[in-house]
């Protein structure tokens, strides 16, 4: 069986309905997993994407703030997660289709400020991420096939990020945040499926600020989208896309959708 996963941190999924649909029409993904969807759980748009041919959904929203979402076209099994941090904040789905889990994740961002003693926003991000290193390691093997998707908001690589010397002391490329999601990744093994197909010295990006007059020119990017997937899966990664024409759509979300294929 083929399959095609696509992460995408839509910045609210009723803003741009519209993208989705293109995005779905344009790529036909198997299976897509949007952040940050921004509407409470009864309020998201069903309709457009049935109609699309992704029956199968699963939601858990908020008012206003994060929230993440499945679409897919083939059916699946819901899975319960923990409440991370004990906030409540809709951040994790997870589901098992045909014997393959998929984690869906939106990290919290951190703040502007890398000191978690004067920004509980970058504590609770710090905190997010040793919780799924530990839950993983406690409650999954890396012998299970999984697949991890999602913002993680953390660029772990020297050329996930425009300037790597320039963004050390800047939120999603630090080097305590860096280290945590390498706890993540270790805790089942997981091979950063983008990085089996792009070395690791090329440049690659999935997020431009909206504060960059011409975001296209500068190319200040960094990579924090994200798809993973555990060793029983390695072999079957076909091929890999982050969509950056998406960037420069109108009304676009600062990030782009990220694909990978496998054959299962």
């Amino acid at each position: 069986m083929r399959l095609r996963v696509t992460t995408w941190n839509i910045n609210s999924v009723r803003l741009r309905q519209e993208l989705v649909l293109k995005l779905l029409a344009d790529t036909k993904p198997d299976v897509l997993c949007l952040q940050e969807i921004k509407v409470m759980t009864d309020l998201f748009p069903h309709d457009p994407f049935e109609q699309a041919g992704y029956g199968h959904r699963a939601v858990l929203g908020m008012k206003g703030y994060n929230g993440v979402a499945i679409l897919s076209k083939k059916p699946f099994e819901r899975l319960d997660g923990p409440d991370w941090c004990r906030k409540g904040d809709s951040r994790h789905l997870a589901i098992r289709m045909g014997g393959v889990e998929l984690h869906n994740f939106y990290v919290p961002a951190g703040g502007d400020i890398p000191d978690p003693k004067q920004n509980p926003k970058f504590a609770h991000k710090l905190a997010f991420v040793d919780e799924m290193a530990a839950w993983f390691k406690a409650n999954r093997k890396a012998k299970d096939p999984m697949i991890l998707v999602g913002d993680l908001n953390i660029a772990p690589l020297e050329h996930d990020v425009w300037s790597h010397k320039q963004l050390l002391d800047v939120v999603s490329h630090t080097p305590i945040e860096v280290e945590k999601l390498g706890h993540v990744q270790k805790s089942s093994e997981w091979v950063d499926a983008v990085r089996y197909f792009v070395p690791e010295d090329r440049k690659l990006y999935s997020w431009w600020s909206y504060r960059a007059r011409d975001w296209m020119l500068s190319d200040r990017g960094r990579r924090l989208d994200h798809i993973w997937v555990t060793p029983p899966l390695k072999k079957g990664l076909k091929g890999y896309s982050v969509l950056k024409d998406a960037r420069g759509w109108e009304r676009s979300s600062d990030h782009v959708p990220v694909t990978v294929d496998l054959a299962l």
